[in-house]
């Protein structure tokens, strides 16, 4: 059972409590690197890790004078530091707090989002093999095709998550880093060993050359990927809403005791979490848009990027983290009707065949581009008098010049169009 969704796991990773916390223990680290390297005494180490501290509520006191956030934190650190705050900061600019500490808070909301990626993939896998065998229409261009399984589709899903969780876990490794390099990135008041220590306390990669900040096509990366997840849902609430059509039927999301479908109708039951899942995905695409836009700075550094960033960087992740545990509810719960899908097979008067027919006919040695014609002429006319394309095929004599009655009756067979699902799922690791 999915439980309900709650916020504080990942809404918690963008407070302005945890960014401050996630500054404090680089500002600890620097400290610490300083101290290796003799440039500040053991004890005043010592003092700064036992009294640091802060207060949410007293740095927004002092930003509203300061008019800048770290500014006013380290203010805040220090009244409780004391003296040895001077050694606090020593050498960092503004950024190597808040880009690093940036960088933590992503791989935090990539291993929740990972997490919830796993959970997702477990019950593509569970549904995908409950259904391997359920037939249903193959629909191309929105028309019917050839019959394929709802297993298939759900297996289809499961391959494409999984791949889409490989991206995220190595977008997470791309913005895994951290800089301590200075006002410019060329470490001329800080010390890399700093910036190396900093990074190894917070189990981050010290990233290779910086500027005053880590490059913007980190983050455009990071949520290039999570609008490519968030397009995959959408892909996937897409199609269960197709399907849950009235004139469809073939699947519906669980409709709850009490729930209500519309003010107006009471015989409505609509899609609305796929409905959700979908508006919720152009909206994770639009700030990947965003992100983008900000790989472009001044001279590699301005703060353009960084008002947009405390936008759309908690909003994406939340949105995600939301959408990936919707949409395992739906698939979780999704309920399914198989003679519906028979009946929707049966609406093409057996045309799905006619592939099928051509094919035979090819392999009795007629050309294909008249088996083309023979089997073309009657699927028209089975389309125009609704009569079952078998009895036309059988009345054919140009079809009947090659095939006989028995091989005909074979050629209708749905077994012939599933006989590889095993194969594909054992393809899949679906065993």
């Amino acid at each position: 059972m999915i439980e309900r969704y709650t916020l504080p796991e990942m809404g918690r990773i963008w407070t302005d409590e945890h960014r401050l916390e996630l500054w404090l223990k680089i500002e600890i680290a620097a400290c610490e690197g300083w101290a290796k390297l003799g440039k500040i005494p053991n004890e005043a180490v010592e003092v700064i890790r036992e009294k640091a501290s802060f207060s949410w509520e007293r740095v927004q006191a002092i930003e509203e004078v300061t008019q800048h956030d770290v500014l006013a934190f380290l203010t805040n650190v220090a009244e409780n530091v004391g003296d040895e705050a001077k050694h606090i900061h020593l050498g960092l600019t503004s950024s190597d707090v808040l880009d690093t500490a940036l960088s933590l808070q992503l791989v935090e909301a990539s291993d929740i989002l990972l997490s919830k990626m796993a959970g997702l993939e477990t019950v593509l896998r569970r549904r995908a093999l409950e259904h391997r065998d359920t037939i249903m229409m193959g629909r191309t261009h929105g028309i019917h095709a050839e019959p394929i399984t709802l297993g298939l589709k759900f297996a289809l899903w499961y391959d494409e998550i999984g791949r889409q969780k490989k991206r995220l876990a190595f977008a997470r490794e791309e913005i895994r880093v951290g800089k301590i390099s200075g006002a410019v990135g060329t470490f001329a008041n800080v010390d890399p060993q700093v910036e190396a220590h900093v990074c190894q306390v917070l189990q981050l990669e010290p990233a290779l050359i910086s500027t005053q900040i880590l490059q913007r096509d980190r983050h455009a990366f990071f949520m290039t990927t999570l609008a490519g997840i968030a397009s995959s849902l959408d892909k996937m609430a897409t199609e269960i809403r197709n399907l849950q059509r009235t004139d469809v039927h073939e699947v519906e999301e669980a409709f709850g005791k009490g729930q209500k479908g519309s003010s107006a109708m009471p015989h409505k039951k609509n899609p609305i979490t796929p409905e959700r899942i979908c508006g919720m995905a152009r909206v994770i695409r639009a700030n990947a848009q965003v992100a983008l836009e900000n790989v472009a700075l001044w001279h590699e550094r301005d703060i353009s990027h960084s008002s947009a960033e405390r936008m759309i960087l908690p909003d994406s992740t939340i949105a995600l983290d939301y959408m990936l545990h919707k949409m395992t509810q739906l698939m979780d719960r999704l309920e399914v009707f198989p003679e519906q899908m028979k009946v929707n097979i049966d609406k093409g008067f057996g045309l799905i065949f006619s592939q099928r027919v051509m094919l035979a006919l090819v392999e009795k040695g007629v050309s294909r581009e008249t088996a083309y014609a023979l089997v073309q002429r009657n699927a028209m006319e089975a389309w125009n008098t609704k009569e079952q394309f078998q009895s036309l095929i059988s009345r054919d004599p140009g079809i009947r010049e090659y095939l006989n009655e028995e091989e005909i009756s074979d050629l209708f067979d749905y077994a012939y169009h599933t006989k590889h699902v095993v194969d594909i799922f054992e393809r899949l690791g679906l065993v």
